[in-house]
């Protein structure tokens, strides 16, 4: 399995985790998305990204000018868009023990 389609799953969540701290522009979020490690992330899925969390009203946005050219839509998490992320975080913490558990009871067979 390639690691993008395990990304394809959780990318939701961890681009509402980055907008919990500030509001973050769409190339702005893409840069953060590889500070932490996400270096695959392409414009093309982040932004129909953004624009489907807000449409879900997990995301609000604005437009505000830019000093280095046209205006930038700038992303806000909306207080549903908290209660999806701390879901996704309980979620996430659920399927990590329960995938931990099989490799630490299973992964040795590999060694054999």
């Amino acid at each position: 399995m390639k690691q993008t389609q395990l990304l394809k799953g959780v990318l939701e969540g961890c681009v509402l985790l980055i907008v919990l701290e500030n509001e973050v522009y769409g190339y702005e979020m893409i840069q953060l998305l590889k500070k932490h490690g996400f270096n695959e992330i392409v414009a093309g899925t982040v932004y129909p990204l953004l624009q489907k969390l807000e449409k879900q009203g997990y995301l609000s946005s604005i437009m505000k000018s830019s000093p280095e050219g046209p205006n930038r839509k700038y992303y806000c998490i909306t207080p549903e868009g908290k209660a999806h992320c701390r879901d996704f975080i309980e979620q996430w913490k659920d399927l990590v023990y329960k995938v931990d558990n099989l490799i630490c009871l299973k992964g040795e067979k590999l060694c054999e």
